[in-house]
Order: structure tokens, then C-alpha cells, then sequence
């Protein structure tokens, strides 16, 4: 899915849910082969000119999301949790944490979170080819990145899991902002039974559903994308009858109370 049009849909549907005229939504999806920049990104981390962008078919946006610059593309699975703030904004992002931590953990990854460099660390083979994984020694590398925005207390954007994508794109750019940070997917990682067969984002979406749906303490129920891509007028002239129907719905719980200034990052 291209960049722009996911972005300005995580807006519309927190509109929605501020309005009262919407559920709660957990989007998964792979983007179109793109480098975001975050509201606290240098432009200097990002390597490449726009000429070898271009050729390599990599389009360039900003983010209202906070952090720095990271890429996206076939083969990493990325997760868009529209959904009201139980825990403050740490908090929120934690609860993403600790269901990916479940999913890797079945898959035998053991992921730690680190909230100095928000994401999930793992000992991994570092190197950007699988020749290299092989001979290189193992150290910490990243294979989970995350990065919200919050108004009213509401959150959009969320988190980027590795799961076979093409690393050698994290090359064109200094990925989170941190130099010499290597990165690394699950593919790289698994071995026996988990990889007997191809690891894919679509193979992990509904485990990961069901491990945010546990962390958020939410019932996420799968419904059909078209829905969601509607225009402002279609919404208006169907909302009475789409009101009652959940769109990955789920039930809000009171918790901890957060000061709302703007809009949050992490």
C-alpha cells in the first residue's frame, strides 16, 4: 500500500473515533517501498539522492509520527493502531512491545524493548547479505521500530516489523537516527521448524492481531478493507448503517490519565 493514502486514512478514522462515529481500528499492512521522515528527522540521515531513490522506485515522505527517518517496504509488516490512549503514551507503545515480544518469542526470537532507542533489540547476525550473517559475529541489531502520534488521546501511526524485508535498504539511510545501528528480520533469525515454511506478513498478520489484541486488551475483528477506503460523503450517507457494525472494534478501558498538549511523540 502507497505511503500518502494510509497516512491520510489513520487521520480519517481517528477523526472518527473523536467524533464518536467510528471503532477503534488496528491496520496491518505492507507499504510500497518507502523512506518516512519523522518530526524530529535530519534530512542529512537520509543517504541516497533523490535520483537513486527514484531508481530504485523509493518515494520519500514526512510523518507526523515522532523519531527519526526509517524504511518501509515488501516484506515488513506495519502496524497502524487507531486507537484511544489507556496508558499514556509510553505506555501505549509498551503494550505494542510486549504483543510482538509474544509473536517473535513462538517463533524462537527473543526480543527485548528499549525505550532510550524505542523499538525491539535483538542478538542477531549482523550485515546487511546473508553471506555476511554467516561469518559476521552477533551482536544487539533492531528488528522492530516504532513511532506514534497522539491527539486528544488518541494514537496513530505505531510500529514497522522486520519480517523478510529487504534490508539492504535500511543502507540508503541512517536508520532511527542512530549510526552504525544494524538491523536484522525474522527470516534471518528463525531456524527448524519455524522456517519450514516462507515467513510472510500476511502469514503473521493474524498472530499479531491476536497478541495486540491481548496487550491493548481489545477484540479485533477482521473486516473488509474496501470498507474502510470511503470518501467524506460516503461516510456521511452510510454512517447510520454502518454504526452498529465494528470495524476491528473494541471496548475502551479507563486508565491512566494523560495531559493532552497538541500532539505526542515517541
Amino acid at each position: 500500500m502507497p505511503f500518502g493514502p494510509i497516512a491520510e486514512l489513520q487521520e480519517r478514522l481517528r477523526r472518527d473515533v473523536l467524533d464518536g462515529r467510528g471503532d477503534e481500528t488496528l491496520l496491518l499492512l505492507e507499504h510500497h517501498p518507502v523512506i518516512t521522515l519523522g518530526r524530529s528527522a535530519e534530512p542529512g540521515h537520509v543517504l541516497a539522492a533523490a535520483p537513486e531513490l527514484a531508481r530504485r522506485g523509493i518515494s520519500l515522505h514526512r510523518a507526523s509520527r515522532g523519531g527519526d527517518v526509517t524504511y518501509h517496504g515488501p516484506g515488513q509488516l506495519v502496524g497502524y493502531p487507531v486507537v484511544r490512549l489507556d496508558r499514556g503514551v509510553v505506555g501505549h507503545v509498551r503494550a505494542m512491545a510486549d504483543g510482538l515480544i509474544q509473536v517473535l518469542a513462538g517463533l524462537g526470537i527473543a526480543a527485548t524493548w528499549r525505550r532510550d532507542a524505542p523499538g525491539l533489540w535483538v542478538q542477531g547476525p549482523r550485515g546487511e547479505t546473508r553471506a555476511e550473517a554467516r561469518t559476521e559475529a552477533r551482536t544487539e541489531a533492531k528488528i522492530c521500530s516504532f513511532g506514534v502520534n497522539v491527539h486528544r488521546r488518541v494514537a496513530v501511526h505505531g510500529f514497522a516489523l522486520n519480517v523478510a524485508v529487504d534490508l539492504d535498504a535500511f543502507g540508503l539511510i541512517i536508520p532511527c537516527g542512530l549510526p552504525g545501528v544494524a538491523m536484522t528480520s525474522i527470516d534471518r533469525l528463525v531456524s527448524g521448524a519455524a522456517a519450514t515454511r516462507p515467513l510472510t506478513p500476511e502469514r503473521l498478520a493474524g498472530e499479531v492481531a491476536s497478541a495486540l489484541g491481548r496487550s491493548f486488551r481489545r477484540d479485533f475483528e477482521v473486516v473488509d478493507p474496501a470498507r474502510l477506503f470511503r470518501t467524506e460523503q460516503e461516510d456521511q450517507g452510510d454512517a447510520e448503517c454502518a454504526s452498529g457494525t465494528p470495524a476491528m472494534g473494541s471496548h475502551p478501558i479507563a486508565g491512566e490519565r494523560v495531559d493532552d498538549h497538541g500532539r505526542d511523540q515517541i
